[in-house]
């Protein structure tokens, strides 16, 4: 089965499993570009900040009711130093699955979900060059009962026009 809806903003019969993600942690956004020049470094996968603050780029993988392809959201995690050094050791390896996991925090707000900054997760790594699969540690938080029972088509829905159309 393949995910589509006709928008109720747009109209549009939208398709596809879509992925929405964050363009870098909220700790780098929130510093101005003079800041950012001098205090920060980021790239697709990785970033530091003030060279103290350590982020790894990954997915959070949800199961769509009827679909085979997860929705996925691509966010940020805080990791401790040691674990940042162990994942940009094998970041341009092939076969890396066997390194971790890393246990750090989401460093995203994620639009559609009470506040998600912080929450305690685990990376997992994997291999052939797929980003890392972010684990939401159990909790009482609606993106963790997701992750674990998976979302309606409606839910999606919700999301996508959240994003795509906003107020």
């Amino acid at each position: 089965m393949t995910f589509r809806f006709t928008c109720i903003s747009c109209s549009e019969v939208h398709e596809g499993v879509p992925t929405f993600g964050a363009r870098a942690p909220f700790q780098y956004l929130m510093l101005s570009a003079e800041e950012r020049a001098s205090r920060a470094a980021i790239s697709s996968d990785h970033c530091i900040v003030d060279e103290e603050r350590f982020f790894v780029r990954g997915c959070i993988e949800i199961q769509v009711e009827g679909e085979e392809q997860p929705f996925a959201w691509g966010a940020w995690v805080a990791v401790s130093s040691s674990d940042f050094e162990a994942l940009e050791a094998t970041f341009g390896q092939p076969k890396r699955s066997h390194v971790g996991p890393f246990a750090g925090h989401l460093a995203n707000a994620l639009p559609s979900y009470p506040d998600t900054l912080n929450l305690p997760v685990v990376v997992h790594q994997r291999d052939d060059g797929i980003r890392p699969f972010i684990k939401v540690q159990p909790c009482d938080h609606p993106l963790h009962n997701e992750q674990c029972d998976g979302m309606s088509a409606k839910r999606l829905e919700e999301i996508y026009t959240l994003l795509m159309h906003p107020a």
